[in-house]
């Protein structure tokens, strides 16, 4: 089996979470990277640095590195532009969305709301299902950190929803 056959059996049954999360970690920012583009960059230094994949097993995580150390690059160029599209967000508000949509919505406006580690901690653990352990490693940092994170973002994610359906509850009733 080629490099590219081999790339690909391992590419294929994972492609869903790897979108899940690229699409997690750029809402809010279309202007900063459309999600495709992280995948489509990650997947050509993935590709080109397959050899160096020690185990089949970490493949997953070797993209998730990869698509995380193209944010922190991209982000350390763009950083005034960052600086201005997270302090102006934009809220998007139709009749036609669906209720789930609105929900998902709402999730990913409140994660957006998270400091850079609470918001990946909590995108790698609760959507694409990551370990704590696995999580530490992709952070480089401790599993008492990783939980920490988790910990606190979700403290403070369930304040800022609870925080949104209040509000929302009293638009209901004024309007």
């Amino acid at each position: 089996m080629n490099k590219q056959e081999r790339f690909l059996k391992l590419y294929e049954p994972i492609h869903d979470r790897f979108e899940r999360f690229c699409r997690a970690r750029l809402y809010g920012h279309s202007s900063f990277m459309e999600h495709s583009d992280l995948m489509n960059d990650s997947l050509l230094i993935a590709y080109d640095k397959f050899e160096s994949l020690e185990s089949e097993k970490a493949f997953l995580s070797f993209l998730f590195g990869i698509a995380i150390r193209i944010l922190s690059n991209h982000q350390k160029k763009k950083k005034e532009e960052r600086f201005i599209s997270d302090n102006h967000m934009v809220m998007v508000a139709s009749s036609s969305v669906s209720d789930l949509n609105a929900e998902l919505h709402f999730l990913y406006e409140a994660l957006n709301q998270l400091n850079l580690e609470q918001r990946e901690s909590i995108i790698l653990f609760e959507i694409s299902g990551f370990s704590i352990k696995e999580i530490a490693v992709l952070h480089q940092t401790s599993e008492s950190s990783v939980k920490q994170r988790l910990k606190r973002g979700r403290e403070k994610l369930a304040n800022i929803l609870a925080d949104n359906s209040i509000n929302k509850e009293k638009e209901v009733q004024n309007g």
